[in-house]
């Protein structure tokens, strides 16, 4: 019994040191950062470089004055020539592959007739170009070069013409625009 007696009394001691330790004022928290192992000094590696001879100045030489070159503005007889020959090939050029505004494709005459009157009275300078070929009307506005003025035209007529869209076709060449 007094055996009994010692073994509680130790094991309730124990207990009592262990809730002190518990409730004592907290520890600084472990650092768990990696360190870089500890720095061993430079190794001299300065023999192992290789050494080299500073450069020599190079002599001050003044630069020989330039003397400036007039421009001229002649070609020569050949180049002139071939580009007047380019020039008269390029008056007989009637077409050119570009973009025409597709504004009406259907059945009805009257419907194509009223859209083009609408686009002729709005933009008279656009050409309009009215096909029939048995059952159906195409009315197409325009002949643009790049799809760039295509694209601003079709923004023009959008709202007269409301399915209209761009078409890449041969057209003809404005020459009094160039």
């Amino acid at each position: 019994m007094i055996q009994l007696l010692r073994n509680v009394l130790l094991l309730s001691a124990l207990f009592s040191l262990g809730a002190c330790a518990a409730s004592a004022p907290a520890s600084p928290a472990a650092d768990t950062a990696r360190r870089a192992p500890a720095q061993l000094p430079p190794e001299d590696l300065s023999r192992f470089r290789p050494t080299f001879p500073a450069p020599k100045p190079a002599p001050a030489v003044a630069p020989a004055p330039v003397r400036p070159v007039p421009p001229t503005n002649h070609v020569n007889a050949q180049i002139d020539q071939r580009l007047r020959d380019q020039a008269f090939t390029n008056q007989n050029v009637k077409y050119a592959q570009g973009y025409r505004i597709l504004a009406y494709v259907g059945l009805e005459k009257d419907k194509a007739m009223a859209v083009r009157r609408a686009v002729i009275s709005r933009y008279p300078e656009e050409t309009d170009y009215l096909t029939y070929k048995q059952p159906i009307f195409r009315l197409q506005i325009g002949d643009y070069l790049t799809r760039l003025e295509a694209a601003q035209a079709l923004l023009r007529i959008r709202p007269l013409a409301p399915r209209a869209e761009l078409e890449p076709m041969q057209v003809n060449i404005n020459k009094s625009g160039y």
